[in-house]
């Protein structure tokens, strides 16, 4: 059984941890390359938390699973760091979504990555990592967590929350390297809704590659 505690620094909605960045803690566990992670609770802030045989837990409530992942369909392709960086531009905030590490608009410690429209379902934003944290596998599963959802249709008027993420990373970035994360909508059966994301380096190799089922708020 392996200890972890999610700061609150990583905090994804109000009070509970990213779901991206949670799953990249258990899938640094795992010894598959790549790894679906399954989000059943809200992750808690600031507690001691159980990891053991891939599910994670608060006392005796289990906050998320993970298994071996496999991908369904190709992955986003790169657009051009100035056009990521165009579409971040138009990029709209949600107050519900302020105060997110990943793309909250009022983080000054978060990651910022403020992904915007290049095409219809698809979305983009430049990123680049500073030295304040570890660049390693639970930071690049955060950075591909929020591109997903504001690639969906309506997400303003009907919000969603991550309900399971399948990622692998094959590379890591430098300090200051400029990325770009590309987020792509493959619509919606019922609450559910279904994105990809990936994370291309400057000299446009795929960093990570995630795909993804988000869950309606009813």
């Amino acid at each position: 059984m392996t200890a972890l505690q999610i700061s609150r620094r990583f905090n994804g909605p109000p009070g509970s941890g990213n779901g991206g960045y949670v799953g990249g803690l258990l899938a640094e566990q795992h010894p598959d390359a790549a790894v679906t992670v399954m989000l059943r609770n809200k992750p808690p802030l600031e507690t001691p938390l159980q990891l053991s045989d891939g599910k994670l837990f608060d006392g005796a409530t289990l906050i998320a699973e993970s298994r071996p992942g496999a991908f369904e369909r190709d992955v986003p392709q790169a657009v051009p760091y100035g056009t990521a960086e165009a579409a971040s531009s138009s990029y709209q905030a949600n107050e519900m979504f302020a105060s997110c590490f990943v793309c909250g608009s009022a983080r000054t410690d978060g990651l910022r990555i403020e992904a915007g429209p290049v095409s219809e379902g698809l979305v983009a934003a430049p990123w680049s990592p500073d030295d304040t944290l570890p660049i390693d596998t639970p930071l690049l599963w955060a950075a591909m967590d929020c591109p997903g959802g504001w690639s969906l249709d309506a997400m303003f008027e009907r919000p969603a929350l991550l309900g399971s993420m399948t990622a692998t990373v094959f590379d890591l970035p430098a300090v200051g390297e400029k990325c770009v994360v590309i987020g792509q909508n493959h619509g919606d059966q019922g609450r559910k809704s279904y994105a990809s994301t990936a994370i291309y380096g400057s000299d446009h190799r795929l960093l990570g590659r995630a795909e993804q089922i988000w869950i309606r708020l009813r």
